[in-house]
Order: structure tokens, then C-alpha cells, then sequence
């Protein structure tokens, strides 16, 4: 029920980044490359996109970063000839917790996921390249990104993907299989992984979101499948628990057309 074309996938993925970079009148796209696999199918499809010379990733590993991690952000970035830079981000944030200490994990991987995309749209600047995100829908539909850090972009190539989906189509698009066969992981701690934090494994997290937001099932129908009525309950608290994470900021009504009310179309405006 999961399954994709993936060719139909690459060629509408690959046509979307093109679009979106070249509409916002910008030739150059830039990501973050942490060594896992998402950001290394959004390179892959950016390098299709935009051609080696219009690609950056940019590799902004922190003291406790995994050295895996930098070591399979360098090996996509080499596989598929894209420029990238080496940013240590240790100094600018150890500098802020010197000030406000804290032992938190929390505190420490948001202020981490908020300093790279400080990082990357200082780089968006100077490169003159716009930010491409790397958040799939299984993230997006349960908040687990950092608001205004590796939720924050220009547009998400992997928005509609589910991470299951992702696993597949990274071995169509020549992934390496040491990024593909690793635990998913943010790289916010020693042996932090992705599912231990969700609390189920993302093949049953994918299922479960699938059901509930592309077919629209009910809680008894999910039920059938053999998926626990607690595990259900969870997913749709972190959806609803998670909603001001994919909206605008609301705004007061005080006038006749009020952004994100009256005025909210989803356009290209002619120039």
C-alpha cells in the first residue's frame, strides 16, 4: 500500500526542485548534509536538478556528532560530485551554554538544529543558493523536527514521501548501502535513534499515518489491521500536538483581506 513508482517519483521530485529554485529567481540549491538518509536523496535529486556546479551541502557536525556521520556526509557529497564545506558548529554553541548552562539532550539537539539552518541561510546569502529542506511526511505529519531549525527551508522535496518509502527509493537513486542499512537517527546524542524516541518502529508509524491521513480510516478500521488502539491514540496526539509546526503564524483579524484568512492563495505571482 506503501509502494511508489520510483521513476515517476524521480521525475516529478527532480522537476519540482528545478521549479522551485528557478521561479524564486535563484540558479543555485543548498542543504544540509548530515550523513544520514534523507539529506543523501535530496542531494542525489538535487545534483539531478540543478547539475554539480549549482549543488552545495554544507556538513555541520557538533562535538557529540557521531564521526560516522561527517564520514557518510562526505561520501555522498563525493559520490555524486557536489561541493561541499566542513562547519563545526561546537565553538557558536557551546559559546550561548557557557552563558545558559544546561544538561537537557533536548535543550542541546534544538539549539544544534537551529544553529545549522542559522548556518545554511547565511550560506543561502553568500552562495546566492536557496535553502532545500530534507523533512519527509512521516516528520512533518508528528512534529518530530526543530521549529524554525530542520523545519525550516524553502521547500521539501520529501515532503510527501513516508520514511519507509524513502529506504526504497534510496536504493533506486545508488545510495550507499552503509547510509541505507544505519538506524535512522537525528545524531543528538551517543546511540540516540529516531524510533527509540517515536516509540514504534517507522514501518508501523507509516502504516498507522497512512491509514489515517491518505485513506482516511477510522480508529476501529486501523484497529483491524492488528495496530493497538494506544499506538493510534499516540499518533494522533503527536499530528494534533504538532499542528502549529506546519502553519503560519496566525495573525488577528483587523482589516478586510488578512494574510492567512482571506488572503492565502498558493501562487506564482507575475512580475
Amino acid at each position: 500500500m506503501l509502494e511508489i513508482n520510483f521513476e515517476v517519483a524521480e521525475k516529478v521530485i527532480v522537476g519540482f526542485i528545478r521549479d522551485s529554485i528557478q521561479k524564486n529567481n535563484f540558479k543555485n540549491g543548498i542543504l544540509g548534509v548530515s550523513g544520514g538518509l534523507d539529506s543523501a536523496v535530496v542531494l542525489a535529486l538535487t545534483r539531478k536538478a540543478l547539475g554539480k556546479d549549482h549543488s552545495l551541502g554544507l556538513l555541520m557536525p557538533y562535538q557529540s556528532s557521531s564521526p560516522e556521520s561527517l564520514t557518510h556526509g562526505k561520501m555522498i557529497c563525493d559520490q555524486f560530485g557536489v561541493k561541499y564545506e566542513v562547519i563545526d558548529i561546537s565553538p557558536a554553541v557551546n559559546a550561548y551554554f557557557d552563558q545558559y548552562p544546561t544538561n537537557n539532550r533536548i535543550l542541546i539537539g534544538n539549539k544544534c538544529a537551529r544553529e545549522r539552518m542559522s548556518v545554511l541561510y547565511d550560506f543561502s546569502i553568500r552562495k546566492k543558493a536557496l535553502v532545500i529542506g530534507t523533512s519527509n511526511k512521516s516528520e512533518l505529519l508528528i512534529g518530530y523536527s526543530t521549529l524554525f531549525g530542520d523545519s525550516a527551508a524553502a521547500f521539501f522535496p520529501l515532503g510527501d514521501l513516508y520514511k519507509t518509502q524513502i529506504f526504497d527509493f534510496a536504493s533506486y537513486l545508488k545510495i550507499p548501502e552503509a547510509i541505507i542499512n544505519k538506524k535512522p537517527s537525528a545524531d543528538l546524542w551517543k546511540d540516540q535513534t529516531d524510533e527509540k524516541e517515536i516509540g514504534v518502529s517507522y514501518r508501523e508509524l507509516d502504516e498507522i499515518l497512512y491509514q489515517l491521513i491518505d485513506r482516511r480510516k477510522k480508529d476501529k478500521d486501523i484497529q483491524k489491521l492488528g495496530y493497538p488502539q494506544e499506538w493510534i491514540k499516540k499518533i494522533k496526539n503527536l499530528i494534533v500536538n504538532s499542528q502549529f509546526k506546519r502553519t503560519m503564524p496566525p495573525i488577528p483579524k483587523l482589516q478586510n483581506r488578512t494574510i492567512g484568512l482571506e488572503f492565502r492563495y498558493l501562487r506564482d505571482w507575475n512580475k
